[in-house]
């Protein structure tokens, strides 16, 4: 039942008390009946339509793309095979590199892009990416691990990144300068540190999503709000070819079974590491060169062994293609949430997708790698609760190869000129930072075919949904004093965080049925996210809710009490029986190395 007229609090046993709040809440039903992801609307939308620009695949590149283009006036459709950023766009390890790496490659251009694609999400996603301290011990007897060689490149980078800060106005949210620490700080820091031949470290900062599937949310929202046409849970099953034009696709919509045909002027291919097996199986275009994946691997632990700095440590294998070359790659153990993400581990796959797994053998050999990095650390098996791994391009490498190279730069290819094929792009990205930068290049080269005049790319600056806050710890106090729902501090920061400026969308939810605003037990989501996820993020399964529209399950098992809860609100929303509820339930529980009640 609606309470236009009340103000409440939740209290930490959930109970909710009532008193007078002058102003009304306005009534948003009809705004929700013609939301823009109303995902029935824009099914039937989507073959009624010839659009500028027709993207396939939802992951943080496809979704960048859609923004970009519907921020410069075209019109566009998005489809998704599964859900958004179903795969590595939402399990890699959610860094926003600045290119401090490619000092040891000697690779300004890529230095430069990184500095300038990383300011970006500070300065458009401010309650989504934060500052990373990174933290790399020095030792003596290595010249190239030196404390003294490596505050030299730090001074090198700093030179290069003069303008990282650029357009980014709160303090919080700007990147430092790189600075030496001594050995008894590094050891207060780091207790359980090897500190045999330990001289200091290097501190540099880079940047950290706060929640990858939201960031991409945030893009998906911004192209509707613009006017595009998303949709997850439909499947490309082949391009439609005119002669030597792709003119559109051809679609089965998930949900219903029925095909979809969906007509555009260019198609993107931005499929991931589908996307070469959707150019041979449907055009029999092979790529040349050829692509190579990693699965890129990382691990969660219910721990944090800092609440603030990243510890690199020396792994196992080493950089064949860096110039200045230190003894091995590093590993990172970092504060993320509650938690602390430990990786990364790269292993090349040639298999399809589907048929890519991370074994329990293999996250017992990176345990052992990492436990034997940093001494102090002692992982077990049973501490992980969640195991990531998403497919990344990478370099050229032999089967079986302990060194590897890794992906230098994402692909942009024009099959036009590359194949004959005209109307067809495809991008395959090489790593999340670069989304921005590479979609921007992509809507040029679409202008470009269409013949549209030419408008520069807007995303460097603009705001992403929900992104519109100058300061962030500013808005957090002005917030704090203004929302009409008193929320406990941990649950009003994590909506802050995953919804930003449009936050308060999700509390009119909780505002009009006052049950909604109840966190589900152990947890910092308020149940009113679930309607919300269905209602106006196109949320179609439980694992959709969980895992990626809120924070409920992406750290850990939230426990079968809140998942069947969880089932229950959205079952109830979109019409599920017993039976599916428990699908989704198990399905979910599933996803998760350690299953508890």
């Amino acid at each position: 039942m609606a309470v236009p007229s009340s103000h409440f609090q939740v209290t930490a046993t959930g109970s909710v008390e009532y008193w007078l709040w002058l102003r009304r809440v306005p009534d948003r039903n009809m705004e929700r009946m013609f939301t823009m992801m109303d995902r029935s609307t824009v099914v039937s939308r989507l073959s009624e339509n010839v659009y500028d620009l027709v993207i396939v695949g939802g992951g943080i590149y496809g979704a960048t793309a859609a923004w970009d283009a519907s921020l410069r006036g075209l019109s566009v459709a998005l489809v998704e095979k599964g859900d958004f950023a179903e795969a590595t766009s939402s399990q890699h390890f959610k860094m926003v590199h600045g290119g401090i790496r490619y000092l040891q490659h000697i690779d300004l251009i890529r230095i430069r892009e990184s500095v300038r694609e990383r300011r970006a999400f500070l300065r458009t996603a401010p309650h989504l990416v934060d500052p990373l301290p990174v933290v790399i011990p020095t030792y003596r007897g290595s010249i190239l691990n030196s404390k003294y060689l490596l505050g030299l490149g730090m001074f090198i980078y700093d030179i290069i990144a003069f303008d990282r800060n650029r357009g980014i106005y709160s303090r919080e949210k700007q990147i430092p300068r790189g600075r030496l620490l001594s050995r008894s700080r590094v050891l207060d820091m780091f207790p359980g540190i090897q500190p045999e031949g330990l001289t200091g470290a290097a501190m540099f900062h880079d940047g950290q999503m706060y929640n990858s599937s939201r960031v991409v949310m945030s893009l998906v929202r911004g192209a509707a709000e613009n006017g595009a046409s998303v949709c997850n849970y439909m499947t490309a099953s082949r391009f439609i070819l005119d002669e030597n034009r792709v003119t559109g696709i051809e679609a089965v919509d998930l949900a219903s079974g029925k095909p979809v045909s969906v007509r555009g002027k260019v198609i993107l291919n931005a499929a991931g590491p589908w996307a070469h097996w959707l150019l041979r199986e449907n055009l029999g275009i092979e790529l040349n060169p050829g692509v190579n994946f990693s699965r890129d691997t990382c691990f969660l632990v219910k721990r944090k062994i800092s609440d603030h700095y990243v510890l690199a440590v020396l792994g196992q294998t080493s950089d064949p293609d860096s110039i200045v070359s230190r003894e091995a790659r590093h590993l990172f153990i970092v504060p993320w949430r509650d938690y602390s993400l430990v990786g990364v581990w790269h292993v090349v796959k040639a298999e399809k997708p589907e048929a890519v797994t991370a074994t329990r053998a293999e996250i017992d050999a990176y345990i052992e790698e990492v436990n034997a990095a940093y001494p102090g650390l002692n992982i077990n098996y049973d501490e992980i609760t969640v195991s990531n791994w998403g497919l990344t391009l990478f370099g050229e490498n032999e089967p079986g190869k302990k060194d590897l190279s890794y992906g230098k730069r994402s692909r942009l290819i024009d099959h036009e000129s590359k194949d004959g094929i005209k109307g067809l792009i495809s991008l395959i990205g090489v790593r999340a930072t670069a989304s921005r930068g590479m979609a921007a290049r992509t809507v040029d080269l679409v202008l470009k075919k269409i013949n549209a005049p030419r408008v520069s790319s807007k995303t460097g600056s603009t705001p992403l949904w929900g992104g519109d806050i100058k300061d962030f710890p500013e808005f957090t106090g002005e917030q704090q004093k203004s929302c009409p729902v008193r929320f406990e501090k941990p649950v009003f920061m994590s909506l802050l965080r995953n919804y930003g400026s449009k936050y308060m969308d999700v509390v009119e939810y909780a505002m009009e049925q006052p049950h909604l605003a109840v966190a589900f037990e152990g947890t910092n989501v308020i149940k009113a996210e679930v309607l919300y996820a269905a209602r106006q993020e196109m949320a179609q399964t439980l694992a959709d809710v969980v895992l990626r529209r809120t924070e409920l399950g992406s750290g850990e098992n939230p426990g079968c009490d809140a998942l069947e809860q969880c089932a229950d609100l959205l079952g109830d929303e979109l019409g599920w029986d017993k039976e599916r509820r428990k699908i989704e339930v198990d399905k979910v529980a599933g996803f998760y190395p350690n299953i508890s009640g």
